[in-house]
């Protein structure tokens, strides 16, 4: 129970600074400066208050899950705790739509770098991770996927055998005509963006981890978005 509860929380934590971010998304405000702010009350504090497309992993989505069931049980509606869930699943949904604003609503026959597969750094599980559905969506909109991570390439393979996976972020933007952050590895935060550019075909970007410098995407002319950061 004490498990469960605790996920339960950092769940909720998880969704809310996402909602908030993309309240921030429509009224041009930064969640950054929302999310330190907040981080800033001993009530709150800063962990898990980093907005992205969705938590996802082994523990997180599963134990939210079995708090509900278990509640049911004993006709215990965990209204906050299904909201977190609803909130997680819209928000992956919401990624995909804004790589389809991005790229005028036309996916079809675009390539689409996909870089990061794990659902967090460090890590080379993919369970649960948002960029099985980043992935299935651009799929099922006819876009053509060069997918890389720095350690789970291999583990996406059992999802994904056929998927043109690359070995290096290099080779996955090359020619592409969009790249989609979707896990916060340092190897991106501190990729060139000048380089990237240049590799690309077309400079189109979308963050979903708020990891690169939006002053530094403006000066290079990108197309981009992130999650309620698209202030410099």
């Amino acid at each position: 129970m004490i498990k469960y509860a605790a996920n339960a929380f950092l769940a909720i934590k998880i969704s809310y600074i996402n909602e908030v971010a993309n309240l921030c998304d429509e009224i041009g405000a930064d969640v950054h400066v929302v999310a330190k702010t907040l981080g800033t009350d001993g009530r709150i504090s800063p962990k898990f208050l980093h907005p992205g497309p969705g938590f996802g992993g082994s523990c997180f989505p599963k134990d939210t899950k079995a708090l509900v069931e278990i509640a049911k049980k004993y006709n215990i509606d965990m209204a906050t705790v299904t909201a977190a869930i609803e909130t997680n699943i819209f928000q992956r949904k919401r990624m995909l739509n804004k790589l389809n604003d991005l790229l005028d609503n036309d996916l079809k026959g675009k390539i689409i770098a996909v870089l990061g597969l794990a659902f967090k750094q460090e890590t080379d599980d993919v369970r649960e991770s948002p960029a099985i559905e980043i992935i299935t969506g651009i799929h099922d909109k006819g876009g053509i996927i060069k997918a890389y991570d720095p350690i789970a390439n291999d583990s996406m393979k059992e999802i994904f055998p056929a998927l043109d996976f690359k070995s290096s972020w290099y080779e996955a933007v090359e020619g592409s005509d969009a790249a989609v952050i979707m896990t916060e590895w340092n190897e991106f935060r501190s990729m060139d963006l000048e380089k990237l550019k240049n590799l690309m075909s077309q400079p189109v970007v979308l963050d979903t981890r708020n990891i690169l410098n939006v002053s530094e995407l403006k000066r290079l002319e990108f197309k981009f978005d992130n999650v309620g950061h698209r202030v410099a």
